[in-house]
């Protein structure tokens, strides 16, 4: 995993991600620069692992993580798939390699999909 890089060369004046963000696996583009939001919120998301290890539902490894991209569409998404509901939850996952979770989506509030800056890179 690469180093991260200072939260000013990857957050815009305007709170947006200054470059695009990609899968650390194999860099598939996930979102364009411009198109999230940075937030911070604390949200648990289990180890990364290939997508059908994921819909076990049983109580995985984890990090709680702080910095995150926020999209209000599912449609800015360029390349993500999403988990089977895990509660009231599904897991953003590459679309591409499937491997996650690369990001955290409450079904009880549609227009606010979470992508984890310490999952993803940046170019």
């Amino acid at each position: 995993m690469e180093p991260a890089a200072p939260l000013n060369e990857l957050v815009s004046a305007e709170g947006r991600n200054r470059k695009a963000v990609l899968c650390q696996r194999c860099g598939s583009r996930v979102l364009q620069p411009g198109t999230a939001l940075f937030s911070r919120r604390q949200l648990f998301l289990p180890s990364m692992r290939k997508k059908p290890a994921l819909d076990d539902g049983g109580s995985p490894d984890g990090d709680l993580l702080q910095e995150h991209w926020l999209v209000d569409d599912m449609f800015v998404f360029e390349n993500v798939g999403f988990t089977k509901d895990v509660g009231n939850v599904k897991f953003l996952v590459c679309a591409d390699c499937e491997i996650g979770p690369i990001g955290w989506h409450c079904l009880d509030d549609k227009n606010s999909f979470y992508v984890a800056l310490e999952r993803v890179s940046h170019e």
